[in-house]
């Protein structure tokens, strides 16, 4: 990703910048945008929200579509994942998750006499 340089434009008594036809295009700027100050960055979102998402199946199908090779990751199969066991050690107590065995309360420090 190559930084672009863009200058400040006077607009009124505001400042504002052009960017470029293609960058509007590609990113669905065409009809508005919305701007998240985030303190460190400014983030530029189009205003409407993208196209319809995806099923489950319907992303299943567009990956397998894809043709992608995953063989790189191959090397994972012998990791042991699949003997771990995946249950949730909560239990429904009461309508709420509470764990089998609460975590144990440390006993205060002693303060050193001088």
């Amino acid at each position: 990703m190559t930084p672009l340089v863009l200058s400040l434009a006077r607009i009124g008594n505001s400042r504002g910048i052009r960017l470029p036809a293609r960058l509007i295009r590609k990113h669905g700027f065409e009809s508005g945008l919305l701007l998240e100050d985030r303190g460190d960055a400014i983030v530029l979102r189009p205003k409407e929200a993208p196209g319809k998402k995806l099923s489950w199946e319907e992303t299943a199908r567009e990956m397998a579509g894809a043709g992608e090779d995953w063989s790189e990751w191959d090397c994972t199969l012998a990791d042991g994942l699949e003997d771990i066991p995946w249950e949730d050690p909560a239990s429904e107590k009461n309508g709420s998750f509470v764990r089998e065995d609460p975590p144990r309360k440390r006993a205060p420090k002693k303060r050193k006499s001088k």
